[in-house]
């Protein structure tokens, strides 16, 4: 329908449509009409109201491109609407010497950290973009890490040396220039203070730094600053096999433990044609619910120290423990299983995990009553957070927020529900929401989504399907092990997949999952080879932290804080 719509609007001639594995409308469109047909899309009667992610890739070696244009690189805008339920995505050709594009800040805010993102890695302009400078590395960083020819190892490039030069050049470029950023130093009667928070403060959570802008102690505006983190996760994937590049995609988010396992999986499943049996589509669900309820008691732990209650953390920690011991039992590995496979899992379910998992589900609900009664209800923090960091639902979706910062302005949107992945609509269960989207609202949207993650993983627990643990597919990695006991093939197939890997088929193909902190998803492209050409991934906390500015400003200090116990986010996440 969208593609009528827009042939309609431009004529055919504007559009050139590609095929894709995951079936997502794909349209690229000239350089020129960009921001007229983005536009278009965004003031529709069924409006794509949110710019989910944007990013580019580099062609120049990419050998299986039928039916593209030709492209030195491309930059694709991937847009969701609500309403429709669905998502497009737009690509534009460039040369390399002609590597410029408008800025779409004005159609939406956070398009802003995106056009950084890509400048920074990619080295493509965008005009008119207020701040283009890099966002991930130091301004005097050399080259584009993303384009195919910088390195992909360390040992590629000379042995790092800091020299007194080299260490005045970097601490000079943290130096905050308030000009660069539209600030002003001060009113003819006042100066404003600048404050720096971070990128080592507890309140922080993590390497992220904060420059504030005050009168007082009320916040006129502040810039996140990011890239402290920063490990270069797609750049990883682009030197290792498919099946070898599993664990790094655990280290994204690492307190989702298999939530990242899990997109990137089944975006390769897409690309392979690999249907798993409803056997592994019931155990992966399991462990993802599990590692949800993980992450969130270790968010409302620290939600209520950053408020100032010490003691439930180490209540919650308790908890957390009983999960680590499931999820030990069943991977042998804790906070970074690495467990999923391509076409399957590991290993199968040992025996006794149905009395671990009873064991936990019997003990939990008990004590989320307690913890709602004891530490949520208090009056202080309900003073603290109650009305504070507000945004509604229009505000959360043009800065691409998601997850239960968007469930909590009282959008019911979760794609479990909404898209069904894994067989999640064979489980009954709700979608928790609230109305306020308050820093308070957004603490007890996820006490609901652990009491909702337990139903699932009951349901698990007792309609667990008989099957085997894999696929029986060629591009399985690694095979079956006890087939490459009984036939040459096999046994041939498990060697070339562990040595060399699993060569996919040509072609894109995107997932995207309801992860911890909101949606998350993978972006592959594969030329037909035994590695990724190319592995966008898209994480809830980029957009997050670059809503910051536009929802604290006005507020005092300590609101700051609350808010960003509120976000729940993490740096590795955020950097990649």
């Amino acid at each position: 329908m969208v593609i009528q719509e827009l042939t309609a609007q431009f004529g055919e001639a504007a559009f050139v449509i590609q095929s894709t594995v995951d079936g997502m409308p794909t349209l690229w469109v000239s350089r020129a009409q960009l921001v007229e047909v983005l536009k278009f899309l965004r003031t529709s009667p069924q409006p794509y109201v949110m710019l989910y992610d944007l990013s580019a890739i580099d062609e120049r070696l990419r050998t299986y491109r039928e039916g593209q244009p030709k492209s030195d690189f491309t930059v694709f805008y991937h847009l969701l609407s609500i309403e429709r339920n669905s998502d497009i995505r737009i690509k534009v050709a460039l040369a390399e010497n002609d590597l410029t594009l408008p800025s779409i800040i004005a159609i939406w805010p956070n398009a802003n950290w995106y056009e950084r993102e890509v400048y920074d890695l990619f080295g493509i302009h965008f005009d008119g973009h207020p701040h283009l400078f890099r966002i991930l590395l130091p301004r005097y960083w050399q080259g584009h890490p993303l384009r195919k020819e910088y390195p992909a190892r360390a040992t590629e490039f000379d042995p790092f040396v800091l020299d007194i030069a080299k260490q005045t050049e970097a601490e000079e470029s943290l130096r905050f220039k308030p000009e660069e950023w539209g600030m002003k130093s001060g009113t003819a009667d006042e100066d404003f203070m600048f404050l720096n928070l971070g990128p080592n403060h507890p309140s922080a959570h993590g390497a992220f730094r904060l420059i504030l802008q005050l009168d007082g102690e009320e916040i006129i505006d502040c810039v996140p600053d990011i890239g402290y983190h920063h490990r270069g996760a797609e750049k990883m994937a682009e030197r290792q096999s498919w099946h070898s590049y599993i664990p790094y995609t655990d280290r994204i988010d690492y307190l989702g433990g298999v939530m990242n396992n899990l997109p990137y999986v089944l975006a390769i499943e897409k690309l392979a044609g690999i249907q798993v049996p409803a056997r592994v589509e019931t155990i992966r669900i399991m462990l993802a619910e599990l590692f949800r309820i993980c992450s969130h008691l270790l968010f409302l732990g620290t939600y209520i120290i950053d408020v100032g209650a010490m003691t439930p953390i180490f209540y919650m920690f308790t908890d957390r423990q009983k999960i680590y011991d499931i999820i030990e039992a069943i991977t042998g590995f804790r906070m970074h299983p690495a467990w999923y496979r391509i076409g399957g899992v590991a290993q199968d379910l040992p025996n006794g995990w149905e009395k671990l998992v009873r064991t936990f589900l019997d003990w939990m609900p008990k004590r989320l009553d307690d913890y709602v009664k004891a530490a949520l209800k208090n009056s202080i923090l309900k003073s603290r957070t109650v009305g504070v960091a507000q945004y509604t639902t229009e505000e959360a979706l043009a800065w691409g927020t998601t997850g239960p910062g968007l469930r909590a302005t009282g959008l019911n949107y979760d794609l479990r529900k909404a898209r069904p992945y894994s067989g999640y609509n064979n489980f009954e269960f709700e979608i928790p929401t609230a109305n306020n989207g308050d820093a308070y609202d957004r603490c007890m949207v996820r006490i609901e989504e652990i009491r909702q993650s337990l139903r699932i993983i009951e349901q698990c627990l007792n309609h667990m399907p008989a099957g085997p643990y894999k696929a029986d597919h060629p591009l399985t990695c690694p095979p079956p092990k006890e087939r490459t006991l009984q036939d040459i093939e096999t046994l041939i197939t498990h060697f070339l997949s562990v040595t060399w890997g699993p060569v996919m088929p040509a072609g894109e193909s995107c997932q995207m999952i309801e992860a911890t902190k909101g949606i998350n998803s993978y972006y592959l492209f594969s030329d037909k080879s035994t590695m990724s050409y190319r592995t966008r991934i898209r994480t809830p906390s980029f957009p997050h932290l670059q809503q910051i500015p536009s929802v604290i400003r006005g507020s005092m200090i300590p609101d700051l804080i609350a808010y960003l116990a509120s976000i729940d986010f993490v740096m590795a996440d955020v950097d990649r």
